[in-house]
């Protein structure tokens, strides 16, 4: 999936990282564009261009039901294709 807006990211360290969400794959592994990063104390901030975050280091993602519905849209989808797939075609 790709350009899903802004998202707020808490890793296991603490750190949170607030941005555009670009890219995540199915080990929510993502990519956020114009982030500000706060420290786990909350008393300092960072601006960056581009984070990539593995996703075994994510306590927490808040993602909004908009993108929840293009995901299961598009498994839906592929599971149409597949099926059409396998009916009679040799």
């Amino acid at each position: 999936l790709t350009g899903l807006g802004w998202q707020l990211v808490e890793l296991k360290s603490g750190e949170t990282y607030n941005g555009q969400l670009q890219t995540i794959d199915t080990w929510m592994n993502l990519t956020l564009r114009e982030v500000v990063c706060t420290s786990k104390e909350g008393d300092r901030f960072w601006r960056l261009p581009e984070v990539y975050i593995r996703g075994n280091t994510i306590k927490y993602l808040r993602m909004p039901d908009e993108i929840v519905d293009v995901v299961e849209e598009e498994h839906q989808n592929r599971r149409d294709f597949n099926n059409a797939r396998g009916r009679g075609a040799r």
